[in-house]
């Protein structure tokens, strides 16, 4: 087993937090080292970028908080400090113009993420951070060093200052396993880790998911209980998939949805599978006679219910109440799908849970180990996909490296 010492700070973690801890840090002086499991950094960043990389919203603030539910005020506080603009800005100075797409998004111009991070990662490394890739992190060995598990045997290191930035429990297979949690917890509450901007699953019969998987909704228009009971209806899409239902609008209830499961065993929502026809209308087609066709066939002659939709018909609605055109309208009209369970937190998007916010300062440090700091997905939080998990993750990067590399210069003098 190898030791080193370093003179400054060791961050942890290649994703977007700690390479922006590691940029803020080292742009204050500080001498850093960052530590990746993985053969490269930024690796969920990239696929993250493969379809069109969204970096942030350009809604103002005061909503853009809003999506951050139980944790508003707290990512706000990380957000006054780094918003969209700012962050928009330092892009920029990568060379990196960025877009406003027509849902408030925004985009690099190129719609990659690759051109960023190769240019993020080239300035690090001229401004004298260390990078240390096959670095896996085990934790603290019993004097206190960080132990790391590499290709070459076990490593020990003594850094003054360390910023975790391990990511949550989602797509572990880019880096992030979760598994920091067995080790991290002695020394800070951790909320268990769930999926966030996930699937669920839908006991469909297989000849549904053989015939439909991968179909899309859209447009869909679901009604789900809030809080208090009230009826309240969503707009967007999601797809039909062999175990259930995924996609944008199930990732922006999935923090719900999930809660809901998790306290009643299931969760039901409604679809209108015609949403451009009202209850009086759709009887009005579904009283015509059927001249011998089949229910799909009429379906799609007489109300435009077809494919994905006219399957859901055949799937839900009860035989006895094919040839009720009232019943059936009304079945139409609010589908119910029964959400058993959410997707496993491998497969999500991003990670619920983790280090609770109580346990550390305002600069991110945790208040039973002085010059430890946490940031990113770790934390405690989550948000729904649209750039809000992009920007918390680099907004809190960047206050854990400068409060860490503030602490560094308080404690060497």
């Amino acid at each position: 087993m190898s030791e080193n010492s370093l003179p400054g700070l060791a961050v942890v973690g290649g994703g977007p937090a700690g390479l922006m801890a590691a940029e803020v840090a080292r742009a204050a002086g500080i001498e850093v080292d960052l530590y990746e499991g993985k053969g490269s950094v930024g690796r969920k960043f990239l696929i993250a970028g493969r379809g069109g990389l969204n970096l942030t919203h350009s809604e103002p603030l005061e909503a853009f908080a809003l999506r951050y539910g139980d944790r508003a005020a707290d990512v706000r506080a990380w957000l006054d400090r780094f918003d969209a603009e700012a962050l928009r800005n330092w892009a920029r100075e990568l060379g990196v113009e960025t877009f406003v797409g027509s849902s408030g998004r925004v985009f690099p111009q190129a719609m990659k993420a690759a051109p960023l991070l190769r240019a993020w990662v080239r300035r690090l490394r001229e401004s004298g951070v260390r990078f240390h890739v096959r670095h896996y992190c085990k934790g603290w060995d019993a004097q206190g060093a960080l132990l790391f598990a590499t290709p070459d045997g076990e490593v020990r290191v003594n850094a003054p200052a360390t910023v975790f930035a391990l990511g949550g429990g989602s797509w572990p297979q880019l880096g992030s396993d979760g598994a920091w949690t067995d080790w991290l917890e002695p020394r800070s509450g951790i909320a268990a880790l769930k999926p966030s901007n996930c699937g669920f699953d839908i006991d469909w019969s297989e000849h549904f998911a053989a015939r439909f998987a991968g179909q899309p909704i859209k447009p869909a228009w679901v009604t789900m209980a809030d809080g208090d009971g009230t009826p309240r209806q969503y707009q967007g899409e999601f797809v039909v998939t062999s175990t259930g239902i995924e996609g944008s609008l199930v990732y922006a209830l999935s923090s719900r949805l999930r809660e809901a499961v998790e306290r009643d065993g299931s969760v039901r929502i409604e679809l209108d599978l015609a949403p451009g026809r009202n209850a009086e209308r759709l009887f009005g087609e579904l009283s015509r006679p059927r001249q011998g066709r089949s229910l799909s066939e009429f379906l799609r002659r007489t109300a435009r219910i077809e494919g994905v939709r006219a399957g859901l018909v055949q799937e839900l609605v009860p035989k006895s109440e094919m040839n009720d055109a009232a019943a059936l309208v009304r079945w139409i009209k609010a589908l119910p799908l029964t959400l058993q369970r959410a997707r496993p937190l491998a497969e999500a998007i991003s990670t619920a849970g983790g280090v609770l916010l109580d346990g550390l300062d305002q600069q991110l440090m945790l208040r039973s180990t002085p010059g430890v700091f946490c940031a990113g997905e770790m934390l405690d939080w989550e948000a729904p996909t649209g750039g809000y998990l992009l920007a918390a993750s680099f907004a809190s990067g960047r206050i854990a490296g400068q409060a860490a590399a503030e602490w560094l210069s308080e404690n060497s003098r």
